[in-house]
């Protein structure tokens, strides 16, 4: 079998793209903002903030947890969910890696 697309790439730069897409939706934002801000939330919170129904803020949940952005505990009936501060220190030391690339004085474009 032919390597995937992604094989071309570095380690660090499909990391970037993995995080970057697991926050490609205005719904995933909006649930990592409310997390940031109560440090923590039940699923039914979620669905009382947004504007989209019990399955779909799911839907998102799963992207998050999956690309490491939040975890999730069960609590009951219910599953707690909150920021995963080792993913969340990695992703934000890869964007500033990123955008400290860019030098300013080297900038010649038109």
């Amino acid at each position: 079998m032919g390597a995937t697309k992604t094989d071309h790439f570095s380690d660090k730069q499909n990391q970037i793209a993995n995080l970057a897409k697991a926050l490609g939706h205005p719904a995933r934002v909006a649930i990592i903002e409310h997390l940031l801000n109560v440090n923590q939330c039940v699923c039914g919170q979620l669905v009382d903030e947004l504007p989209l129904a019990q399955p779909t803020v799911s839907q998102h949940l799963k992207e998050l947890k999956t690309a490491g952005l939040i975890s999730g505990t069960i609590e009951g009936n219910s599953v707690c969910y909150c920021i995963d501060a080792a993913k969340w220190e990695q992703f934000k030391s890869l964007i500033n890696e990123l955008f400290n690339l860019y030098d300013p004085t080297k900038n010649q474009c038109c």
